[in-house]
């Protein structure tokens, strides 16, 4: 104490304005100083006053804080295998008819995926990504948003725009890339977007989608009485990506409404997840940058439609945002351009293709309620495939988008560079139309 005293000394006779900033600092190390003088106990009852960690205490004796040390976020879980609830108090009397509409969407996108895919193996399209094993995930998540909600994709969540009413066609015709597809053609297949839906295109670019749901968010919170949140899809492998760190870290200081949705299906592109990370998955991280989290079963529909719906009502009830983790299993390869078998054993997908398929356990819920009819069920696949198939034909046969399309679209008014290179490329295209396939594209 008579150290600090003299210190004070000598910066006042240095500066007269020192003295008054030194006292306050005496006071509050003195009286931290006599907290932990009183009590022997290794750790002071009183907050530290550092800037960075305001809520820590003082300890007098080092302890490491080891990652073992801290329990892993549970696995919410609502329904098991056999599509029993395991809590009744959890069960979230859904309507027969909405239960249904959860039913016949996965097994829609399921059928889908199935043509889609071959489709590209008989080299009618480019590239194609399935949704297998991860339907429950997509389905209940955007049974529980608004549609008013904005949604941020990576490229595996085709379910949230079939619940939203992407239709048939629109994929189709989007994988296609012909004049009917809504991006005009300019992208990969798989890469959907839908202005009519609030679902913001998707780009291949790994995390970048992630950022500008936090933008979009804080976007929302700027707006009177706002009632509409962001979600946005991400993978595990994703979660190692820059990116995520930036927007996780905006996201919780700028207090976003914003659903950081992750879908951690065990291998990323082709990396498992023992090899991706070694902390507690993703939801983990959460605590780090002072945001909620939740983990759950996102093979379960009614466990991602309560997780999601709480993780809704959170963040624009408190204006913060939240990391849902669904635990799942990619049971298909990354894409047409992976081959799953260089990393994991083929017998490991039987059971997650049957006892855990998300589509087998609310088959096994729908029979218990007496909602599920066979028949029928079986007459609606074939009348997916039916209508699939039909609409392959007729996309094949849609031509390509306008060439000059290319040219627009970037500014509201093209200017006169851009003009100058249709220019140029018109007369190219005149002269040498020979060695360009224009029957194939509209005129």
């Amino acid at each position: 104490m008579s150290l600090l005293r003299t210190l004070g000394s000598v910066l006042a006779r240095r500066n007269s304005f020192a003295w008054p900033a030194v006292r306050s600092v005496v006071k509050c190390l003195s009286s931290d100083t006599a907290t932990q003088q009183q009590g022997n106990s290794g750790a002071s009852s009183l907050h530290a006053k550092f800037p960075g960690a305001l809520e820590a205490t003082f300890v007098t004796a080092p302890k490491l804080a080891l990652p073992q040390n801290i329990e892993p976020i549970p696995i919410y879980r609502v329904m098991n295998s056999e599509g029993v609830i395991d809590d009744p108090s959890q069960e979230p009397n859904l309507e027969q008819a909405t239960v249904q509409k959860m039913f016949r969407d996965m097994v829609l996108l399921n059928t889908m995926d199935k043509i889609l895919y071959e489709s590209q193996r008989q080299g009618r399209i480019s590239f194609y990504m399935t949704n297998f094993g991860e339907e429950a995930s997509h389905i209940g998540s955007a049974a529980a948003l608004s549609p008013e909600d904005w949604v941020y994709g990576q490229y595996r969540e085709a379910g949230v725009l079939v619940w939203r009413g992407f239709t048939i066609s629109d994929f189709i015709n989007q994988c296609y890339g012909n004049a009917e597809d809504q991006g005009k053609g300019r992208q990969m297949p798989v890469h959907y977007g839908s202005r009519k839906l609030n679902f913001v295109t998707i780009s291949s670019p790994l995390a970048t989608q992630i950022p500008q749901a936090a933008g979009a968010a804080y976007a929302f919170k700027q707006q009177p009485n706002n009632q509409r949140c962001v979600i946005t899809y991400f993978g595990e492998g994703a979660a190692s990506e820059g990116d995520t760190h930036a927007a996780f870290n905006f996201a919780a200081t700028l207090d976003c409404p914003v659903i950081f949705f992750c879908r951690n299906n065990g291998f990323a592109i082709s990396t498992p997840s023992k090899e991706q990370y070694r902390g507690d998955g993703i939801a983990g991280r959460a605590a780090g940058y002072g945001m909620a989290a939740m983990r759950f079963d996102g093979t379960d529909v009614f466990a991602t439609y309560n997780a999601t719906r709480l993780a809704r009502e959170y963040v624009l009830r408190e204006n913060k945002p939240i990391v849902l983790e669904a635990m799942a299993y990619r049971i298909s390869h990354h894409s047409t351009s992976d081959d799953s078998t260089a990393y994991r054993p083929a017998e490991e997908l039987e059971i997650w293709n049957t006892v855990e398929h998300p589509i087998t356990k609310l088959k096994h819920y729908m029979i218990r309620r007496g909602w599920f009819n066979e028949e029928k069920e079986n007459e609606f696949v074939k009348s997916v495939r039916k209508q699939v198939l039909s609409q392959i034909n007729q996309s094949e046969r849609i031509p390509k988008p306008d060439w000059r399309e290319m040219f627009q679209d970037v500014y509201a008014e093209m200017p006169a560079h851009l003009k100058e290179q249709l220019r140029e490329m018109e007369e190219h295209v005149e002269k040498h139309r020979e060695h360009y396939p224009l029957k194939d594209f509209k005129q």
